[in-house]
């Protein structure tokens, strides 16, 4: 729990450059809650209104200082469908339900449980993001959509030659913004024909108020958005997580993960009530931030109040903005998303980790849902290190001077994944007094272990032979006292009738 004035410092520790690290911010926040918003297939409002209430409630119960929340692609893919067959009132009502979802999440202190998430997956997951994104942008420059035209080619290239170049003569003003204002300028001048914000639906000329969805309030409505409102929270969590991990490496601080999660929860409910979509951390505004100096709570509160002051304030000059200058804008996000490193890396790194990585991608690119493929992705994970775990079990035995005694020593870790080996590796049919079966070098983890065991040590009786179990630390010694059957009455046909 953070104290009073760990949090006061969180806000006034470090006012200047968390107040101009806000403003750029803000400024680079309305080109791409724009082009969110048509991703989802609203209005720029909805974004541009979740952009603003997500960054500025983050602010205030969030769990990591000087991280950018707002509308993501992430999230914003994720609710294509959900517009298109039911509208906008379902995809707010789906946000809220969201909101609540990761609030749960955070109370429940699951925001530990990202340990679980491997570093393929999560290099999958990035990988998958920059594909829907670009994906996303096609329809714009498809030739046979209305108002799509070789000029919005042309102005795409202009708008990717800007962003990549102006970095090379300034930094002061993101090139983003240099791209919108110069390709806005040329449009106006020219009276060229292109596509522009206005035509993708109508701007916010006020500030957001209160309202709740206008959706009936039955079991068929909440399952027709549980599986969306579901999706999106584990996959605006999954963001969040890592852009925190990101943010905590780069100012060498620590944050509180399941603080985070009901921050994100708050601040998704709240903007379903005043008609925004869900969103979640942005890891690009996020370095962004760091990078121009935000470390506190301050620079993203700034960033979502500023954003509203330009938007409302200026909402004309949004409005002729060209569809051209959004799309190069988005092109350029799922460039920078995506690790190209990992396609190098398929040759050098472990065969299990590139399949886990890349059936996390190809997963999501086929589905188009993120959480889909982050949960095939810890499947994969989880049976690969399994398979790993068990190479390292054995089962070395001994036969006495005498002949009369066997002893088995076994070593590694006896679970699901080595109990056949395990069971395969006695010789029932030796004809010998005494068993020994030492666990000493041995851990028992679950159940198919302790039945493995059972099942070897009935057979051993069975054949005539005394078992002796040795070796058994605490923890396996509770368990097997808790699950084992051997020494109970009728143990053999028990085990034989499963």
């Amino acid at each position: 729990m953070t104290s009073f004035s760990e949090y006061r410092s969180q806000w006034f520790g470090n006012i200047r450059p968390d107040l101009l690290a806000g403003l750029v911010v803000a400024l680079a926040l309305i080109p791409e809650a724009i082009a969110f918003s048509i991703i989802a297939g609203v209005d720029p409002k909805v974004g541009l209104y979740a952009s603003f209430s997500i960054a500025v409630i983050t602010a205030i119960v969030g769990g990591r200082p000087g991280m950018i929340s707002a509308a993501t692609a992430a999230t914003a893919v994720l609710m294509i469908t959900l517009v298109r067959d039911y509208g906008l009132e379902y995809l707010l009502a789906a946000t809220v339900l969201a909101g609540l979802i990761q609030i749960g999440a955070g109370l429940l202190q699951l925001g530990r449980y990202m340990r679980y998430v491997s570093k393929s997956v999560m290099t999958g997951f990035v990988n998958a993001l920059a594909i829907l994104i670009f994906m996303a942008q096609l329809p714009e420059l498809d030739l046979a959509n209305p108002g799509v035209t070789w000029l919005t080619w042309a102005l795409v290239a202009a708008g990717l030659a800007i962003i990549y170049l102006v970095p090379r003569l300034t930094t002061a003003i993101p090139s983003p913004l240099v791209t919108i204002i110069v390709l806005t300028a040329l449009i106006w001048v020219t009276g060229w024909d292109v596509r522009t914000v206005g035509d993708m639906g109508a701007l916010p000329d006020t500030l957001p108020v209160f309202l709740i969805p206008d959706i009936p309030l039955n079991l068929d409505t909440l399952l027709i958005i549980l599986p969306y409102s579901f999706a999106v929270a584990i996959v605006g969590l999954l963001e969040s997580l890592m852009t925190q991990n990101i943010v905590d490496e780069l100012t060498d601080t620590r944050s509180n993960r399941n603080q985070e999660c009901v921050g994100q929860g708050i601040a998704n409910t709240a903007t379903g009530f005043i008609g925004g979509m869900a969103g979640c951390a942005m890891i690009g505004q996020s370095i962004i931030n760091v990078k121009s100096g935000g470390r506190g709570r301050l620079s993203s509160f700034t960033a979502g109040v500023v954003l509203l002051i330009l938007v409302v304030g200026l909402g004309d000059l949004v409005g002729i903005i060209p569809m051209p200058a959004l799309v190069a804008i988005m092109i350029m996000v799922s460039i920078g998303t995506f690790s190209w490193s990992s396609i190098a890396n398929l040759r050098t790194h472990p065969r299990s980790s590139s399949v886990v990585m890349l059936a996390t991608v190809a997963t999501v690119v086929w589905t188009h849902n993120l959480a889909i493929g982050v949960l095939v992705g810890v499947m994969l994970s989880g049976i690969f290190f399994a398979a790993k775990i068990a190479q390292l079990f054995r089962i070395r035995s001994t036969l006495s001077a005498d002949g009369r005694e066997r002893t088995y020593v076994v070593e590694g870790q006896l679970f699901y994944g080595s109990a056949e080996d395990f069971a395969n590796a006695f010789d029932f049919r030796e004809a010998v007094e005494v068993v020994t079966i030492d666990v000493s070098g041995a851990h028992i983890w679950d159940i198919s272990s302790v039945q493995a065991l059972d099942m070897a040590i009935l057979k051993f009786r069975r054949a005539g032979a005394e078992v002796r179990l040795i070796g058994m630390n605490e923890a396996s010694e509770t368990l097997v006292d808790r699950l084992a059957i051997h020494d109970k009455p009728g143990a053999l046909d028990k085990l034989t009738a499963h």
